[in-house]
């Protein structure tokens, strides 16, 4: 028994250490796997940005397809770059060992990301690159300190020239009803084409899409869980009823 206890406390430690060391302020934001418009803006960011050198090896393009309700035709002509079949896992051609020698690590398969890193950490870590000539990309992150990885939407976020400032959610003006706090960068060393509100949303969506490929049964899930509830809650009371009558009889 005090081994068993000894392997339990072991084995919890490191993440009750995990969860009591502190942590980089991070912007939130709350998944909704049922915004079908914003998991498919976020599945075309993904397939047009990231999907070159991350893949998603554990979730097949017809699932995804399917899910977010977007034609198979459509799917496959418009979001698969790789001559991959609507059917295939969604590998890419990138070859492991030569992306490490790129990149000095090879980039990490993404469809769990989520589930590891948090929703939280990604929409922030999304917007956090910043300008810095001692890296060898010329980018850092304010979440991830000497990021190995470089920053592919710097054309339409810009590139901010100083840590940008994360964990500071935007919040609205209660006199005018203004947005305050979308823009996250006072310098820019480079403008981009969206506004700070625009990137965020799309940033956003592409967290959500990441949350989906990390759960994409949530829905259901929760959706036959209620259910469960609703057939527990009747059976207790004819349970309830015929424990009654069986008993009612005896003293």
């Amino acid at each position: 028994m005090k081994k068993l206890i000894l392997g339990l406390f072991m084995t919890v430690l490191p993440a009750l250490a995990l969860a009591a060391a502190p942590g980089v302020p991070l912007d939130t934001m709350e998944a909704d796997h049922t915004n079908k418009a914003s998991l498919q803006r976020g599945a075309a960011t993904f397939m047009n940005y990231c999907a070159g050198c991350h893949s998603m090896e554990y979730a097949r393009y017809k699932r995804v397809s399917d899910d977010l309700e977007i034609p198979a035709e459509l799917f496959e002509e418009n979001l698969i770059f790789t001559g991959a079949k609507i059917g295939e896992l969604m590998e890419i051609g990138m070859d492991k060992d030569q992306a490490a020698s790129w990149f000095g690590n090879a980039p990490p398969d993404l469809t769990l990301v989520s589930r590891v890193r948090g929703e939280d950490w990604l929409y922030s870590y999304f917007r956090a690159f910043y300008k810095d000539d001692s890296r060898p990309l010329g980018v850092n992150n304010a979440v991830f300190d000497n990021v190995g990885m470089p920053h592919v939407m710097v054309a339409q976020q810009g590139l901010c020239a100083v840590p940008p400032k994360i964990g500071t959610n935007p919040s609205v003006d209660p006199l005018s009803g203004n947005v305050r706090g979308t823009d996250i960068c006072d310098d820019w060393a480079i403008e981009g084409s969206m506004e700070p509100g625009e990137f965020n949303q799309a940033m956003y969506d592409l967290t959500n899409f990441l949350s989906y490929m990390g759960d994409p049964v949530k829905v259901e899930r929760e959706r036959l869980g209620i259910l469960v509830l609703i057939f527990v809650a009747v059976f207790f009371i004819f349970a309830y009823l015929l424990n009654r009558e069986y008993w009612k009889d005896v003293h």
